[in-house]
């Protein structure tokens, strides 16, 4: 996959202070200053592109329904939505349609590209082999550490980049609890302390997926005042 990011934006002067950044650390960028353009040019590129960089409130479309159309379109596209300190619903909304992350107007470049890179580390993962080939089971979940894919009774779930990471943690300490913090830290890197909201969310896409009973959960367990804890 190419080192390629989708920049869609409608004010152009926050879209070209992106892309200046974003070349000056060695991506390739492709922009938009809308939404029907930003999925227009995803398409034109055959999907060819690592990570998506969406304002949300945008002409023709918003960032949102573009996230959402994206993700149902690929789950190893990194997905980031540029927000507004206003647009607090808003990020929670872009979490559930399948963003991996945020970052809140006014940012900096060092804040941006530290996100941009921790996107970008983890959808190149997927295009190398484990370490190793063995399987971590838990229960009826068998989670392929090379092909990166979960089952559930020997049928595949399909999950995005950032919630594999997440189960693959899980699994790699099942029975622990674990703290938002660890979590936050493991999977998105430094820079999202106090952001608790993006662990919540993703776990509830989580188990939406591999819960019987999203609402009464048996597998993915809150550990109240702390965090998580995964049980087989």
């Amino acid at each position: 996959m190419a080192k390629r990011v989708l920049v869609a934006e409608d004010e152009q002067a926050i879209r070209e202070f992106i892309v200046i950044n974003l070349k000056r650390a060695g991506y390739e960028t492709i922009e938009a200053a809308d939404g029907l353009e930003a999925l227009a040019k995803y398409e034109a590129c055959d999907g060819d592109v690592a990570v998506a960089l969406l304002d949300i409130m945008m002409p023709n479309m918003d960032g949102l329904e573009v996230c959402k159309r994206l993700r149902e379109k690929s789950n190893s596209l990194g997905i980031m939505m540029l927000t507004a300190k206003t647009q607090e619903m808003d990020k929670v909304t872009g979490l559930l349609n399948g963003a991996d992350d945020y970052v809140t107007k006014p940012f900096s470049p060092s804040e941006l590209m530290a996100r941009v890179d921790a996107i970008y580390r983890r959808v190149a993962m997927l295009e190398k082999p484990a370490d190793s080939n063995d399987e971590i089971v838990s229960g009826a979940f068998r989670l392929n550490t090379k092909n990166r894919v979960l089952t559930k009774n020997n049928i595949p779930i399909d999950l995005t980049q950032v919630e594999f990471q997440i189960l693959q943690y899980f699994f790699e300490n099942q029975g622990s609890a674990l703290s938002r913090t660890s979590i936050l830290k493991k999977v998105w890197g430094e820079g999202h302390e106090d952001e608790d909201k993006i662990v919540d969310v993703n776990i509830r896409r989580i188990r939406k997926k591999i819960e019987d009973e999203p609402s009464n959960p048996k597998h993915l367990l809150t550990i109240w005042g702390m965090g998580y804890k995964w049980v087989s």
